[in-house]
């Protein structure tokens, strides 16, 4: 969906204001984000200041579901959060360039040693919007191969788990599981199986 056709989705009035940026600097470079400062003109004419993340990479996840329907899962260490997580299988893109189909396959590969035959697309999402233009496409692994071992960065400490659907429901339910691209996919995949 293009984003010309996600706006004309919202159905709101042609004539709606919203803010408008005036001016944006940058205010830190690192490796795969840069923080920004915006000035930002309000619809009631006053001013503020925002602040704006852009990801200017881009990721793809995947989620893959063995024969036997269970579904591979990565418990990670997250210093973000400073607490262990379960997610699905996921990274940045390579470059802006990548197809994210290859990200996805890649991702899987390094972080669990399963190959698949090919993925399809389950969802497209963007993690945080209020400050992030960070985007995920998130597919559904087909042909999951026998498991290798994995491929990790040196500062990666992943392990893998097989997990029963019902059971990851539970755990979103529970707030057990709280990374969003994991929460929208386990779901997404639940809809699509009814």
């Amino acid at each position: 969906m293009t984003e010309e056709e996600r706006q004309k989705e919202m159905n709101l009035p042609d004539d709606i204001r919203h803010a408008v940026r005036e001016d944006r600097k940058l205010v830190y470079k690192g490796s795969i984000l840069d923080v920004y400062s915006d000035s930002m003109l309000l619809t009631d004419g006053g001013r503020e200041k925002w602040d704006f993340v852009s990801h200017r990479k881009g990721a793809a996840a995947v989620l893959a579901v063995r024969e036997d329907g269970q579904i591979v899962m990565v418990r990670q260490y997250r210093p973000a959060l400073n607490r262990w997580t379960l997610e699905i299988p996921a990274g940045a893109r390579d470059s802006v360039n990548e197809d994210t189909k290859i990200t996805a396959m890649r991702e899987l590969r390094e972080e669990t040693g399963y190959i698949c035959k090919s993925v399809k697309p389950l969802l497209q999402l963007k993690s945080t919007v209020a400050f992030c233009d960070e985007f995920i496409d998130v597919y559904l692994a087909d042909g999951l191969r026998e498991r290798q071992e994995q491929i990790l960065d040196e500062a990666e400490n992943i392990f893998i788990e097989n997990w029963d659907l019902d059971a990851l429901i539970d755990k979103i339910r529970r707030g057990a599981i709280q990374d969003s691209k994991t929460v929208a996919a386990v779901l997404a995949y639940a809809l699509a199986r009814r």
